[in-house]
């Protein structure tokens, strides 16, 4: 008998008859002597209908009221499918993240878990039942309900894995595994068989929607077995493991996002000290930067740009702009019509071509690049958000074929 943990997206739970379909699937895993937990996003775009409805109240919510708002459509779901399991004549229960244990942070919708508590998980299992828990969603120390963030059942699943020492981490999704780039965006693009969890967390991280860029970091952290694959066709999917075949495709995955702005403070003072001062202080408001461009001196001054989150830049503009006279500069510029597109590979180390098969690629479509940022394994670049499906399939083309 195995522990499965076995996490749903908003589309596989979206409708009544994709819920049971969801159902089904749990339940033969089930029967097939397994214990099984579930972890379940909001159904569809509810999430989104949530975001819409406090925007007809107010454009200024307290971040604790959006997470007892957004917390609601992780609670409906799990209901939903506990009631189509015992439809199927499965045992279940559904549980909150506070009921199954989730213990945060005190941040309001980006908080980090501090534990989980497998008290409760551990009960309803040895009753030999399916237990659904509620992804997303954990509470703090002032028993305020909080929520993880965007893909945080993701997040939620992996953390329950790793407590419960689960044998396997199914993640379900409306795709068939990990792709060498978005199937929507690149008719060409290869399903994976098997990725390390540092190929993963770079393609997470840089846009690919696959998978939650925390819960990679967990699984590897926890030495979770991971698995991604469809809820929708019965195929093997995609593992993710702590290191690939030796020998397979020098890049594993070619990802875009186009969540970014860039952002320049102009004429800053050339002098020891001024790139702190400035990340330091958007670090102090969790501003994450990437892609960082500093200006050959001239004049004693400097231009300093850097990209940020699309959903931080009014913040970090208004920040920067209001401790300009601490840099000496004379303005801050800002510039929405960017994406990030990036390739990445652990066999990027072993090849000193992969740079210039990428820009050659660009140069060959009439592309720009604005910023570039190298790591082991993946280079990314910034471009014009409108050159990013053109980019993504000229570099996809250039290296898997």
């Amino acid at each position: 008998m195995a522990l499965i943990v076995q996490k749903f997206g908003g589309s596989s739970v979206a409708d009544r008859d994709r819920l049971f379909n969801v159902a089904r699937i749990v339940a033969d895993t089930h029967n097939a002597g397994n214990d099984v937990i579930v972890v379940v996003s909001a159904q569809g775009d509810t999430t989104d209908d949530l975001l819409a409805k406090a925007g007809e109240i107010t454009c200024d919510a307290s971040g604790r009221e959006m997470d007892m708002l957004l917390a609601a459509g992780e609670q409906i779901s799990c209901s939903l499918l506990c009631m189509a399991l015992s439809e199927l004549g499965c045992r279940a229960i559904s549980l909150l993240g506070w009921q199954a244990g989730f213990i945060t942070d005190r941040n309001h919708q980006r908080a980090r878990i501090r534990k989980v508590d497998t008290e409760r998980l551990e009960c309803e299992i040895g009753k030999n039942q399916v237990v659904v828990v509620a992804g997303f969603q954990g509470i703090n120390r002032a028993d305020d309900l909080t929520t993880l963030g965007r893909g945080g059942s993701d997040t939620s699943a992996v953390a329950i894995a790793a407590a419960m020492k689960a044998d396997l981490c199914q993640i379900y999704t409306d795709v068939e595994g990990v792709y060498t780039a978005d199937p929507r965006v690149v008719g060409k693009a290869k399903k994976l068989a098997e990725i390390s969890f540092d190929e993963m967390l770079e393609l997470a991280t840089l846009g690919a929607q696959v998978l939650n860029n925390r819960s990679v970091e967990l699984a590897k952290k926890y030495a979770v077995r991971l698995e991604v694959l469809s809820s929708l066709n019965p195929v093997p999917g995609t593992i993710v493991k702590e290191v690939a075949a030796m020998e397979g495709m020098m890049i594993k995955g070619v990802a875009k996002d186009e969540n970014v702005s860039a952002i320049s403070v102009l004429s800053v003072h050339d002098v020891p000290g001024i790139a702190f001062k400035v990340f330091s202080l958007l670090a102090q408001r969790k501003i994450n930067v990437d892609l960082i461009l500093q200006s050959v001196g001239r004049d004693g001054t400097k231009d300093l740009s850097f990209t940020v989150p699309s959903t931080d830049r009014k913040a970090a503009v208004e920040l920067l702009t209001e401790q300009l006279s601490r840099f000496g500069g004379t303005g801050v510029q800002y510039d929405d019509g960017v994406a990030k597109v990036s390739v990445v590979g652990a066999g990027m180390q072993s090849h000193s071509n992969v740079a210039s098969t990428m820009f050659e690629a660009l140069y060959e479509n009439n592309i720009n690049i604005r910023m570039i940022s190298t790591s082991e394994i993946k280079i990314s670049v910034l471009i014009d958000a409108k050159d990013a499906n053109k980019a993504v399939n000229a570099i996809h083309e250039a290296f898997v074929g």
